[in-house]
């Protein structure tokens, strides 16, 4: 719930600023740090999918075809899809971070069983729902950060704890393909499954703001 007290569009002092971080610098910090483990499971994992799909076994791949690895990937698509409409139903229902919490868990849950999977099929029935779950939590983070935040400052500090972490989760592409190369990119995904728990973790520390009504 919304109330809106300041009806001045001119922009906080410094010293409110400066104020803002002292009094919120741990809820920044672990908003920043959720959101950067988020984003790097995501960008790891979505950005090497193509090339799981399509590697030869022998590189920790699954040897599909260039028009049978497209439609599995055109499937994934309509489960992130679903996953980013539904979370606003879930989030209504249940809380925003409760539902965060749970799609990030079953994110984490499965991404090493996608990694194992050996099967077409099973890949066909597995990558929806890696995707339902793994892309659809963006839909939350805006949610309940936005809960999270005063008025005057909620646009800033979203952005700041946002954009960091895109800043962060740039060097995932580049760590998975260095222990692909090592590993195989099988089991080079469960590192972004760590990534996934590691932000289902850090969301159970954040406050729960559901009912609350927002300054």
């Amino acid at each position: 719930m919304w109330h809106d007290k300041h009806h001045s569009n001119q922009p906080e002092p410094a010293p409110a600023r400066r104020t803002f971080v002292t009094s919120h610098g741990r809820l920044l910090l672990l908003t920043l740090a959720m959101n950067s483990a988020a984003l790097f499971a995501w960008w790891g994992l979505f950005t090497w999918i193509p090339s799981y799909l399509a590697l030869p076994v022998a590189q920790g791949g699954r040897a599909m075809t260039l028009a049978s690895s497209s439609l599995w990937i055109v499937v994934m698509q309509a489960g992130m899809w679903l996953g980013y409409v539904t979370f606003g139903f879930l989030g209504d229902r249940w809380g925003g971070k409760r539902s965060y919490i749970v799609y990030l868990l079953l994110a984490a849950l499965l991404v090493p069983l996608y990694a194992r999977a050996e099967t077409a099929w099973t890949l066909l029935l597995l990558g929806p729902l890696l995707a339902f779950f793994g892309a659809g939590h963006f839909t939350g983070f805006g949610l309940i950060a936005a809960e999270l935040f005063p008025t005057p400052f909620r646009a800033t500090a979203m952005g700041l704890v946002y954009n960091f972490g895109r800043i962060f989760s740039a060097v995932a592409p580049w760590l998975m393909g260095k222990m692909a190369g090592k590993a195989g990119i099988g089991s080079a995904f469960w590192i972004c499954g760590l990534g996934y728990l590691l932000a289902g973790l850090l969301a159970l520390l954040l406050p729960d703001t559901r009912g609350r009504e927002l300054a």
